[in-house]
C-alpha cells in the first residue's frame, strides 16, 4: 500500500460471447466474435502489455468465461479471425478508392485510419501474441500483472436453473476449463449476470415443473465454497438491502410467484453495510467455510455503463450505431443530438483523443473523491469494486481500450491511491463479517425479470425439460462406455442451451430470432442424442443416418472436450434434511 493511500481500486472486466462457432456468420454469429476480438480483445491485450514495457504492472481482474476461452483457443476461430482481419483490410482499401473518386477527403483519411487500425490489429494478433489470445492473457497472469477468473461454464443464468445437479456441473466446468487453459486453480467466479440465490425451499417458476411442495435448493454460494473459490460479486442492492425489484413482479405470474418466498429477506437499506469493504456469505447453514463478496461501485460504474451520462456518450467518440455498406465500416462521431442517425458529422480521432485525456482524469479524482469520502466516513481505508463488461471498452466505446491505458497509468501515479487484483486484495485484508443476501441480479429491476418473462417463459420449459432427462441418463448410463460419447454430447447440448444469452436476446430484442432458433436447435439436438442413448443402451442396430445426428452436433458443438456426465448423476455434497434455513448473519 502507498504510503499516504486513501484506500485501493480493483477493476474487474467480464469477458463473455456465447457459442457462436459454426453458428451461423453475421450478424449474430461467428462475425460477432471476431468483431469483439478485433476491437476489445487485442486493444486490451496491447494496452495491458505496453503499461508493463512502462513499468506499470496493471493488476486489474479480468473474467473470461470457460466457453469464450474454449471459441478463442479453436483452431477454427484461428481461421476465421485471420480472414475477418483481411476483409475489413480489403474493405477499407476499397473505401479508400470510393472516396477518393468521390473527392471525399475527410472519409478518405478515416478510410487510410481503419485500414491502419486492422493492419496493426492483425500484426499484433500474428505476430505479438502468436495467434493466442489465451495464451496472451495467460502470460500476462504468469508473471503476475493481472488476476483472471472463471465463471459457469456456459454462462448459465444459476438462480434459475431446474436442478442443483446443472448448477453443479456450470461451476465445476467453470473450474476446469480455468485450470486446463491458464495452469492453476481460479480464486474469483463471475456469477453471470451476478445473479445469486441462497439456500432456500424454491420451487420452479414454471407451473409444468412444480413439485407438490417447496424444495430446499443449495445456495449458489455453496457451490463455489465447495469447488475452491474464494470470492464472487453482487450487485449493491443485493447487500444493502432494499426492494430493487421494481414492477416488473407486478406483471409476470412467474416473477409473483417467486417474489412471494423471499419477499421476507428485502429490508430497509442497511446503511452499516458499506460496498468499499468485503463480507463473508454462507447460505447453508451448516458450519462450511464462507466464500468472500466484492460489491460493485455505482458512482463509478456509471460513468462508463451510462450512453447517456457517462463518457461513451459524448458527441466526439465513434458512434457504434451508424455504419457504412457494404462493409459496415464506421465514420461517423456520436454528435448531437445523439439518437438522430442521419445528422451524424464525421468522426474526428483527434478530437477524441482529446476527450480522453479529460475523462481519464475525471474518472482518476472521481475515485480519489470516493475514497476519500469513505476514509471520512469509516475511518479505515476502503477498496472500490468497479464491475464492467470487458466488451463495453472497444467494441462499445471504441476509445475504450485507451482510456484504460490512460486511467491505469494515472493510478499508478497517483499517490493517494492502490491498484489491487480483488485476490490481493482479499489475502492481505480477510473480511471476518458474515452477511445474508437475498436473490437478486445486476438486470433492470435487479431481478430476474430481464431472463424471465412472458416472452421468455417457453425457453425455461424446454431447459427443464433436458435438465431431468440429463439427471436421469446420467444415473442410468454414467458407467456404460458404449454410450459415453452419446452422453458428453448430451451434456454439451445442454450447457449450451442453458447459456443465459438466449434469454437477454429475446427480452431485448437484440438478437431474437437467432437466440430463439439457438435455444430450439439445443434442445432438439439434446432430445435427438438422448433417443441414440436409450437405444444404444438397450443394443438397438441404430441406422447410419440416425448417427448424423451425433456427428453433426459434434462438429458444431465441440466445446469441453472434458465435460463429465457424472455431475448430472448425484450431488457431490447433498442438502443435509434437518438444515433448511440460511446461516446466522449480520
Amino acid at each position: 500500500m502507498k504510503p499516504n493511500a486513501l484506500g485501493s481500486f480493483a477493476l474487474v472486466l467480464h469477458s463473455h460471447i456465447p457459442y457462436v462457432l459454426a453458428h451461423g456468420r453475421w450478424p449474430h454469429g461467428m462475425d460477432w466474435l471476431a468483431e469483439v476480438a478485433a476491437e476489445t480483445y487485442i486493444p486490451l491485450l496491447d494496452v495491458l502489455n505496453r503499461l508493463v514495457e512502462e513499468g506499470i504492472s496493471p493488476q486489474i481482474t479480468i473474467g473470461i468465461t470457460p466457453i469464450l476461452t474454449e471459441q478463442l483457443a479453436d483452431e477454427t476461430f484461428n481461421l476465421e479471425f485471420t480472414d475477418y482481419l483481411t476483409q475489413k483490410i480489403e474493405t477499407a482499401r476499397q473505401n479508400q478508392e470510393q472516396f477518393q473518386q468521390e473527392g471525399n477527403m475527410h472519409m478518405l483519411g478515416l478510410a487510410h485510419y481503419w485500414d491502419k487500425f486492422y493492419s496493426s490489429i492483425k500484426d499484433m494478433y500474428q505476430n505479438r501474441f502468436h495467434s493466442d489470445i489465451v495464451g496472451g492473457f495467460r502470460k500476462l497472469q504468469d508473471a503476475g500483472h493481472i488476476e483472471i477468473i472463471t465463471s459457469a461454464g456456459t454462462h448459465g443464468y444459476l438462480p434459475l436453473l431446474l436442478t442443483d445437479e446443472s448448477v453443479q456441473a456450470q461451476v465445476k466446468q467453470g473450474v476446469q476449463t480455468y485450470q486446463k487453459h491458464y495452469g492453476r486453480n481460479p480464486s474469483g467466479f463471475w456469477l453471470p449476470e451476478c445473479a445469486y440465490r441462497p439456500r432456500y425451499a424454491w420451487n420452479a417458476p414454471s407451473a409444468e415443473f412444480q413439485t407438490v411442495k417447496p424444495i430446499v435448493r443449495k445456495g449458489v454460494d455453496e457451490f463455489l465454497a465447495e469447488n475452491g473459490l474464494e470470492y464472487f460479486f453482487v450487485d449493491s442492492h443485493l447487500l444493502k438491502g432494499g426492494q430493487a425489484v421494481g414492477v416488473y413482479a407486478e406483471r409476470f405470474q412467474g416473477l409473483q410467484e417467486l417474489w412471494s418466498r423471499f419477499q421476507k429477506a428485502y429490508t430497509p437499506e442497511n446503511t452499516q453495510r458499506s460496498p468499499y469493504e468485503p463480507y463473508l456469505v454462507n447460505s447453508s447453514g451448516e458450519p462450511k467455510a464462507p466464500l468472500a463478496i466484492f460489491t460493485r461501485d455505482h458512482r463509478t460504474g456509471v460513468q462508463v455503463w451510462s450512453g447517456e451520462e457517462g463518457y461513451p456518450g459524448d458527441e466526439h467518440y465513434l458512434e457504434f450505431h451508424k455504419k457504412h455498406y457494404p462493409g459496415n465500416l464506421r465514420y461517423w462521431r456520436v454528435s448531437w443530438p445523439k439518437h438522430d442517425l442521419g445528422r451524424k458529422q464525421l468522426y474526428e480521432p483527434y478530437l477524441a483523443a482529446d476527450r480522453l485525456k479529460y475523462h481519464s482524469d475525471h474518472f482518476v479524482k472521481l475515485i480519489r473523491d470516493v475514497l476519500a469520502e469513505h476514509l471520512e466516513s469509516h475511518e479505515q481505508p476502503g477498496n472500490i469494486t468497479s464491475l464492467f463488461d470487458t466488451e463495453l471498452y472497444g467494441h462499445w466505446w471504441f476509445e475504450g481500450p485507451e482510456f484504460l491505458y490512460l486511467v491505469l497509468k494515472g493510478l499508478h501515479q497517483h499517490p493517494e491511491i492502490e491498484v489491487t487484483t480483488c485476490r490481493d486484495y482479499l489475502h492481505a485484508n480477510p473480511p471476518s463479517t458474515v452477511v445474508a443476501l437475498p436473490e437478486g441480479s445486476w438486470g433492470e429491476g435487479g431481478y430476474h425479470w430481464i431472463w424471465l418473462n412472458e416472452w421468455t417463459s417457453w425457453t425455461w420449459d424446454k431447459i427443464y425439460e433436458c435438465e431431468l432427462k440429463m439427471i436421469d441418463l446420467a444415473k442410468k448410463y454414467g458407467d456404460n462406455p458404449l454410450v459415453e460419447t452419446l452422453l458428453k454430447q448430451a451434456a454439451r447440448e445442454l450447457m449450451l442451451l442453458e447459456s443465459s444469452d438466449w434469454q437477454f436476446s429475446i427480452s431485448t430484442f437484440s438478437s431474437r430470432d437467432y437466440a430463439e432458433q439457438r435455444v430450439n436447435y439445443h434442445s432438439a439436438k439434446f432430445d435427438q442424442i438422448a433417443e441414440l442413448i436409450e437405444r444404444t443402451a438397450l443394443g438397438e442396430d441404430i441406422p447410419p443416418e440416425d448417427w448424423n445426428h451425433l456427428g453433426e452436433a459434434e462438429d458444431r458443438d465441440r466445446c469441453f472436450p472434458d465435460i463429465d456426465p457424472k455431475w448430472w448423476a448425484a450431488i457431490e455434497y447433498p442438502v443435509i434434511p434437518s438444515i433448511s434455513g440460511s446461516a446466522k448473519a449480520e
